[in-house]
């Protein structure tokens, strides 16, 4: 096979990988499904090219509110690469011990809400101090990781525990160690990543099985849509409702910020 084929190959795989964990989706969608219902927010990290999947999951046509994207610039602004906010801070801020407890000050969370943590290693700070501050707080948490590459790297915290330890329910993208996928003769490393499928592929199969526990439930979603599958008007109705359903779900994580609101 040559390099193009060959990461296509590998690329099938994953598919099958994130296949073989249906009921881990389903549990964790049922989740997502009772935070949505209760009116709260699933609040979904990640940090690096994790904010990737962060994204994937909402705002974007085909997916609906109920999802608190939490993507903070100085952890995964890349398109500058060097110099000032350059990709060598970006890297050192995500192994900041107790900016997951800062950025999370933000928010009055409730045991009522879940939370997706994204990490492909799981063995940086800042992910894994998120998943252990929702925990805390008496929240569930998905942690979505390469298995593999988790596995054989060590945790950047000085007691060794890793994202998967702080986490109720743990998803695989399936990409290997390195995350890289293929292989070209003459070259020493490999080239191509992974996680991103994979964890693209998990990220919409949550969404769908959420979507239909809330439709079954009698909650369908507001689904942004586009005007050539509902029409022009349909489409905007839609973005403008969903838009504002989402408004009002975060203003109920920002009414009781701080203990004078809760004196």
């Amino acid at each position: 096979m040559n390099p193009a084929e060959s990461y296509l190959e590998a690329a099938r795989r994953l598919v099958d990988t994130v296949a073989a964990q249906t009921d881990a989706i389903r549990t964790a969608a049922g989740w997502f499904a009772d935070t949505i219902i209760k009116d709260r927010m699933v609040h979904v990290f990640g940090s690096g090219h994790s904010r990737i999947m962060v994204e994937e999951m909402w705002p974007r046509y085909g997916s609906f509110p109920g999802f608190n994207p939490i993507v903070e610039l100085s952890l995964s602004f890349h398109n500058l690469v060097v110099g000032a906010n350059g990709q060598r801070q970006a890297m050192f801020l995500e192994n900041v011990s107790g900016l997951a407890e800062r950025i999370l000050r933000n928010f009055d969370l409730s045991a009522d809400d879940t939370a997706l943590v994204v990490s492909s290693s799981g063995c940086n700070i800042v992910p894994i101090e998120m998943a252990e501050h929702f925990r805390q707080q008496g929240l569930r948490v998905v942690a979505l990781v390469s298995l593999a590459h988790l596995e054989a790297s060590s945790s950047r915290r000085s007691d060794g525990k890793k994202l998967s330890e702080f986490a109720d329910l743990v998803l695989d993208t399936g990409a290997p160690v390195g995350d890289a996928m293929v292989r070209i003769e003459g070259l020493d490393t490999p080239v191509a990543p992974g996680s991103t499928v994979g964890g693209c592929l998990l990220i919409n199969a949550l969404k769908a099985e959420t979507a239909g526990r809330l439709t079954a439930a009698g909650h369908p979603p507001k689904v942004l849509s586009a005007g050539a599958v509902v029409g022009a008007k349909r489409a905007v109705e839609l973005f403008e409702a969903a838009y504002d359903e989402h408004a009002h779900r975060l203003a109920r994580l920002y009414a009781g910020v701080g203990p004078a609101a809760h004196d």
